[in-house]
């Protein structure tokens, strides 16, 4: 999970506090609470290994074309719903997810939209960015080390893309918070 302020490479996170089932349910800042009370959370959270969640990503089973997003930002946990594009990029072709910076076929990255909080929210405005298709960048920041970085020490490498994913999440969740 994303932690306070702004760090330098080198520098380790805070660790991460472990969430409840409940504690992610308040977090959600764009969906009614109604709406958080009935999400399906990931299948996986009582094994998780928190200290390998810069941002706890997730499809819904149950609504194929929707994901959740939670992360502690400044010691606040912060959830946002996200919403899949319905049409796919063609798997032949390579794109990168913006948040965990990780070139993979076009089918395994999609659009995602977040309804915006407050009253822009509700009259309709949105934001949106490339992100994996199944929501699992913590993960691909450790076990998908980009060719030209191999040659430099894979947990250095490891660190630095897991605080830049860290940073990229809170400038996410920053958009989808501002007025």
């Amino acid at each position: 999970m994303i932690s306070a302020g702004t760090r330098t490479a080198g520098e380790k996170a805070p660790p991460v506090t472990p969430l409840t089932e409940a504690e992610i349910r308040r977090s959600f800042v764009n969906c009614s609470r109604g709406e958080a009370k009935t999400l399906t959370l990931p299948k996986d959270l009582d094994g998780l290994d928190w200290a390998e969640q810069e941002v706890l990503g997730w499809r819904d089973p149950k609504a194929p074309l929707r994901g959740y997003l939670v992360a502690q930002v400044d010691g606040e946990t912060v959830g946002i719903a996200v919403r899949a594009a319905e049409s796919s990029m063609s798997g032949r072709t390579t794109a990168m997810c913006l948040l965990c910076q990780t070139a993979q076929p076009g089918d395994a990255v999609s659009l995602f939209t977040a309804r915006r909080t407050g009253e822009a929210g509700r009259n309709g405005n949105t934001v949106g960015t490339y992100i994996c298709a199944d929501l699992r960048c913590s993960t691909r920041v450790r076990a998908e080390i980009p060719p030209w970085l191999s040659d430099r020490d894979p947990d250095e490498v490891v660190a630095e893309r897991a605080l830049e994913l860290r940073e990229r999440v809170r400038g996410f969740l920053g958009s989808v918070r501002r007025p």
